[in-house]
């Protein structure tokens, strides 16, 4: 069915806080919220960022009503004097707050559980218009609500990412699907081992197709892939989807690491687990990223049995036993394939571990100056060591100290999947 501007609902993003307009935090929530519309079929002119001020938060809010179907804003709903989401969002509507008691009696258990001091201002957080309907926070203290008045949506979300992504994820989606035109199916596809162009090249004529839409998201390292369709039912939607889905399986092969929602960490316990095998790292550059990205999976201390921060360069030879020969090389150093691979080496042996996985580079603003040779910011060395031998990479990332030091450990799990799979490497 054709879309005409009369069925095509639209929504509008208020994101709320000083902070934001001072430029102090990006305003990340908004652009997944973006995304967000499109996949489930809502249209979207307009963002707005407004202060911590009351009436100009009443005066976005009506604005945002005078032109859109759904408003959603984000932010400002703590126990603060400046949280003013909810009082904003009642006069915006001329309606008025009442107090929620099961929002109440729920911080009251959550803080004393917490052994929190209760005092009266953490119960700002139990008021809410008297037309609007709470959505509960797992993550959280702040409530989130959807308010329903003369036609018009509003939805209220918590501005911490950890709070809000649940329930854009979904009570938020579920409302939008519902106010969407017609059913929408999608799947996402998180790729790596390829760029942004290859992909584009390889999709093209799936990227051109108006059934399915395919939107590319560039992430540390990887990407994400989300097929969208919008059918008249979901059988339409299904076929419709599946035929694109066993197409790009086809294509990108093993590029493809997870089409659940998975993690690339993850991934790698989870491939450590079903093989029986055992994972220990040593790190210099990225100071304890890499262990800490395994580390953060539930269940990986099935698999990871530890790591070296071997941040100084003779630590490099009391700890993983890398020869003073390859450290004081003029050929080689501290930041070189030879140290990677001992690393490496290094770290399986004295853990005991099949896989060990080191790092070792430059991140600083300038060129680095090792045994009178000159080394560029960005240059690092990865070693992989398994049961099938070792092999160290060399890479040349760009950016800033903390951006070269998330691309190396990006590619560090990203090279050891390769590996673990044994996917023919360069």
């Amino acid at each position: 069915m054709a879309e005409t501007e009369h069925e095509l609902k639209f929504a509008e993003t208020v994101s709320i806080g000083t902070e934001l307009l001072l430029g102090q935090i990006v305003d990340s929530n908004a652009a997944e919220l973006g995304a967000l519309f499109a996949e489930c079929g809502i249209g979207h002119r307009y963002r707005q960022t407004v202060g911590d001020s009351l009436p100009r938060m009443v005066d976005g809010l009506r604005l945002a009503l005078s032109r859109s179907d759904i408003v959603i804003t984000i932010g400002g709903l703590g126990p603060t004097a400046d949280d003013l989401t909810r009082q904003a969002i009642a006069e915006a509507l001329d309606d008025e707050l009442i107090l929620d008691d099961s929002v109440k009696k729920h911080l009251i258990d959550l803080l004393e559980k917490r052994r929190v001091p209760i005092v009266e201002s953490q119960f700002r957080q139990a008021m809410r218009p008297s037309c609007s309907e709470i959505i509960p926070n797992p993550n959280g203290s702040a409530p989130g609500l959807i308010a329903r008045k003369g036609g018009k949506i509003v939805v209220a979300l918590p501005g911490p990412p950890n709070e809000f992504r649940p329930m854009i994820r979904g009570a938020v989606r579920d409302l939008l699907v519902e106010q969407g035109d017609g059913v929408i199916a999608s799947h996402e596809f998180r790729i790596v081992g390829v760029s942004e162009a290859s992909l584009d090249e390889q999709l093209a004529d799936l990227m051109s197709a108006e059934d399915v839409t395919l939107a590319p998201y560039a992430k540390l390292g990887e990407i994400h892939l989300r097929a969208t369709t919008r059918a008249a039912d979901s059988n339409e939607a299904e076929s419709k989807m599946q035929n694109v889905i066993q197409t790009i399986r086809s294509r990108m092969g093993n590029t493809v690491y997870s089409e659940s929602g998975q993690t690339l960490a993850e991934a790698i316990v989870a491939q450590l687990r079903s093989l029986g095998q055992t994972l220990g790292v040593a790190e210099s550059c990225t100071g304890g990223l890499l262990g800490g990205a395994i580390t953060s999976v539930s269940g990986s201390s099935e698999v990871f049995a530890g790591g070296f921060l071997t941040y100084a360069t003779e630590q490099k030879h009391l700890m993983m036993g890398v020869p003073h020969e390859i450290l004081r090389s003029p050929d080689m150093g501290a930041v070189s394939e030879e140290c990677a691979l001992a690393m490496a080496e290094g770290v399986r042996s004295k853990l005991g571990v099949d896989w060990g996985v080191s790092i070792t580079g430059v991140v600083g603003t300038e060129e680095y100056e090792e045994n009178g040779v000159q080394k560029p910011n960005g240059l690092v060395f990865i070693g992989v060591a398994g049961p099938n031998g070792a092999k160290a990479h060399r890479n040349l990332f760009m950016g800033s100290r903390e951006t070269v030091r998330g691309r190396a450990t990006a590619q560090a799990l990203i090279l050891l999947r390769r590996h673990l799979l044994k996917i023919e490497l360069d």
